[in-house]
């Protein structure tokens, strides 16, 4: 059987494995990805791109491409709640951080903004610079099985064009292939929780509803009606994919009973009766069913196995993390295989992939499951919960027009349960809180900056060992530069200010140990970056001549709140802390592994 030899082999094309080729091709890497598909994503299925991600496109140079394709959520930034888009409106609510209280936490937070990108749009930007760089792509190719070494994977694949079977040899295999995976099947990756707890049908089409959505911009729109559903009540949702033609609907099905197979004419009738005008002109796209998970991997490898994505994190799309959380899975371990490939660090640093992404992944779920149920408190509030009949919701839903108490405490149970939807819309903090606890994270002892605001609403900066590294607008030869635009690019780096001159020589030190660059950027007056805001020296949490070492991926690996004695303390501290991020070794091109590429 013919046999194919590569460094990282991926199976799947969607966000993950997409964002893993791109990464690994970026960092030097020989990689090959395969689908069973003839192409990328057909359908917009995910589609809210929140800062951290844009944050990883912008360290690979595609944040402008991916932009360009985007809706920016400032122009769709409502979720409104009606009977039908030419119903009646029952209320609406700010997301994405557009409400004015709020806005100024997000742009501070990020030099990126968040965006609406369609799925079908976003995986061909991810995988097309990933070929570019040199990724080897095989469309129409079936993952079959795999078998392990102590030094490699072989895994069986198959041509669906010609029935040809044949093996691929790899260092390692991420299995980024959705969220019925045969690869986590097959290695037995450990999971927890349900799948198809509910079922849902996606209709896409085209329609002109301008006249119904121009004077309330907004991603979705949540229709409430009484006898969508098989308990008399339910949601349905027209989500808007491209302004203002271009659609997702969305309802609910029993699972208990067979699966529907629409027909066009009920397919058109379903979206009419969401937009609630019986005469509009519709054209179905397409039509596809899936089903509410709530099941997370408790592990995400198995010996050179590693997976991600919907693999081992599949909830339904409440809250939009799922692309996110996928993205940023293949942003976490893309830098640790690329050193340890290269022999400069230990496999050992590989485990820390587990130790950080798995609570993230469990967070998601358990998040985005949490939004779904929180819907029944718009139920309860508008009298939909036990009705006999659809008159009786409706009559329900009036009454809380009259001018009576009863009314008054009803009004007042709405407003609150659309405000506790700030938990699906506006999780700033869910999306950019992310620590890491794991081998890669040298704790100093110190604790983080304590703030009173919750952490899932609201970011909170820090410059803790395992957080992501603060975003301050600083000043480089008169113009603005990020201090995330500083770190990245697969890179250590060491952040200091006046007085740290002595890990500078600490930073030439570990580079020349460990054979990987080490950056160096010095902040304050004077220097190469000027902080003439002063926001850095608020965010900073240590000494301005301590250490910050960031870590390729932007999170601080170890700090240093306070400046070395001298140039030996500086190189033998610095030098320790990137030891045991690698794996605790002093590593040579020996001590390493050979690249199948070599």
């Amino acid at each position: 059987m013919k046999m194919i030899e590569t460094d990282v082999l991926i199976v799947g094309s969607g966000p993950a494995g997409s964002a893993s080729a791109l990464a690994l091709s970026s960092y030097g890497i020989r990689n090959m990805t395969v689908t069973k598909y003839r192409w990328l994503a057909d359908t917009p299925r995910a589609h809210i791109t929140n800062q951290r991600t844009f944050e990883i496109l912008r360290d690979f140079g595609i944040e402008s491409e991916a932009k360009a394709l985007a809706v920016p959520l400032k122009n769709v930034g409502n979720s409104v709640f009606c009977t039908s888009l030419a119903g009646e409106e029952l209320a609406r609510i700010h997301t994405f951080g557009s409400h004015p209280s709020r806005l100024g936490d997000y742009v501070a937070a990020s030099p990126c903004e968040m965006g609406d990108l369609p799925q079908n749009l976003l995986e061909p930007v991810l995988l097309g610079n990933a070929a570019a760089r040199g990724t080897h792509v095989r469309f129409d190719t079936e993952y079959l099985s795999l078998e392990q070494s102590a030094d490699c994977v072989v895994a069986t694949v198959r041509d669906r064009l010609d029935d040809r079977t044949y093996q691929v040899k790899a260092r390692y295999l991420i299995g980024a292939d959705g969220g019925r995976s045969k690869v986590a099947q097959d290695v037995g990756l450990p999971m927890e929780g349900s799948m198809a707890l509910a079922g849902s049908i996606n209709i896409i089409f085209e329609a002109d509803l301008s006249e119904y959505v121009v004077h309330r911009p907004a991603v979705l729109y949540l229709v409430v009606q009484t006898g969508l559903d098989a308990d008399g009540v339910g949601v349905g949702v027209i989500r808007m994919v491209r302004p203002w033609k271009e659609w997702m609907a969305i309802r609910g099905y029993d699972l208990s009973r067979p699966a529907p197979d629409l027909t066009e004419a009920e397919a058109i009738q379903m979206v009419r009766d969401l937009i609630g005008d019986p005469g509009i002109p519709v054209r179905i796209k397409s039509t596809s069913l899936w089903t509410v998970n709530n099941l997370c991997a408790t592990r995400y490898s198995a010996g050179r196995v590693f997976c991600m994505g919907d693999a081992v994190h599949r909830h339904p799309p409440t809250n939009g993390l799922g692309s996110n959380t996928s993205i940023q899975d293949a942003y976490n371990l893309a830098w640790k295989l690329a050193l340890v490939v290269k022999g400069k660090a230990s496999p050992a640093l590989l485990e820390s992939y587990n130790a950080e992404r798995v609570p993230v992944g469990r967070q998601v779920v358990r998040r985005a499951n949490d939004s779904i149920e929180s819907y029944g408190g718009i139920f309860q509030a508008l009298g939909l919960l036990d009705v006999k009949d659809a008159a009786e919701g409706i009559a329900n839903m009036e009454s809380r027009k009259d001018a009576t108490g009863r009314a008054s405490k009803q009004r007042e149970a709405l407003r609150e349960a659309v405000a506790a939807k700030n938990c699906e819309y506006n999780v700033h903090g869910v999306e950019m809180n992310q620590r890491y606890a794991s081998s890669a994270v040298i704790s100093d002892g110190t604790a983080s900056t304590v703030c009173g605001r919750d952490p899932q609403l609201h970011y909170i900066p820090t410059t803790a060992a395992g957080a992501r590294l603060p975003h301050v607008w600083l000043q480089r030869d008169g113009l603005p530069i990020s201090t995330l635009d500083l770190v990245g690019k697969g890179r250590f780096s060491v952040l200091t200010g006046i007085g740290g001159d002595r890990w500078r020589f600490a930073a030439a030190a570990a580079a020349e140990r460990f054979g990987i660059p080490v950056d160096f950027h010095r902040i304050g007056p004077g220097c190469e970056l000027t902080d003439l805001y002063g926001e850095w020296a608020l965010l900073r949490e240590i000494n301005e001549a301590g250490c910050l070492l960031v870590r390729p991926d932007g999170y601080v690996g170890w700090r240093s709140p306070d400046p070395a004695d001298d140039v030996g303390s500086a190189e033998s501290r610095l030098s320790d802390a990137l030891g045991l991020i690698l794996g605790n070794l002093c590593m040579s091109r020996r001590t390493g592994e050979k690249s199948i590429a070599d």
